[in-house]
């Protein structure tokens, strides 16, 4: 979730989120990674949009804020569009990272999933925005794999976890690592159909407000 604003003088829309982590496995480091990671990945393709008529450029700007001491209730009586917030643990009952469904500000991530420049918050960034996966997971033969395709998807093989193995095999589907955003993922957050206010700022997003207890393994 976050804020445009609009400035069609500098023919500039700029998303700013503020992202707060929390958790276990949460540190001021890491922290700074993610959200800097998040930012660039959304920032390569250095795309645009046309906005009143005009070409303008997308930029995004992320905030890192490590809150350990975060509570429930500052989650939820948050009303601040720019603050998302994302619990932060080495295990998860799902073993996957998650954000609470598309249009939404709030999620759990696995530590694992974050490291080496993974994108998964980059693609879970995507979903806060309101991007779901798309349909059709099988583009062998389509080039670079855009941000929001989840892992299993099929691709050429030097996008694969090994080129050398068969499509769909174990080590045969998208390595995330190959994952960029392009400018069809900013074309298909419809930016140029956000209500901006007078003061030319608009929110793309919404809130959910779901603050996660921690995953603990169930132990037979």
């Amino acid at each position: 979730m976050g804020v445009a604003e609009l400035n069609l003088d500098q023919q500039l829309l700029t998303i700013y989120a503020r992202l707060f982590f929390y958790g276990d496995a949460a540190f001021p480091l890491l922290c700074e990674d993610v959200a800097l990671e998040i930012q660039n990945t959304w920032n390569e393709p250095r795309a645009s949009v046309m906005m009143q008529q005009m070409s303008c450029t997308v930029q995004f700007k992320m905030e890192a804020i490590y809150a350990p001491a975060l509570q429930p209730e500052d989650v939820m009586a948050n009303t601040n569009p720019e603050n998302n917030y994302f619990r932060i643990e080495e295990y998860s009952a799902n073993d996957i990272s998650f954000v609470d469904g598309l249009n939404s500000n709030t999620g759990y991530f696995k530590l694992a999933n974050l490291l080496n420049n993974s994108t998964t918050a980059a693609h879970e960034f995507g979903h806060t925005l309101g991007l779901d996966h798309p349909e059709i997971l099988d583009i062998r033969g389509s080039g670079v794999p855009g941000i929001m395709y989840p892992r299993g998807s099929l691709v050429d093989p030097r996008f694969q976890y090994d080129p050398n193995i068969a499509a769909g095999q174990k080590g045969g589907t998208i390595n995330p690592f190959h994952r960029k955003v392009l400018q069809q993922d900013i074309d298909n957050l419809q930016l140029h159909k956000l209500n901006f206010s007078k003061n030319g700022k608009a929110v793309v997003g919404a809130f959910t407000s779901v603050w996660h207890q921690k995953h603990l393994p169930v132990h037979d």
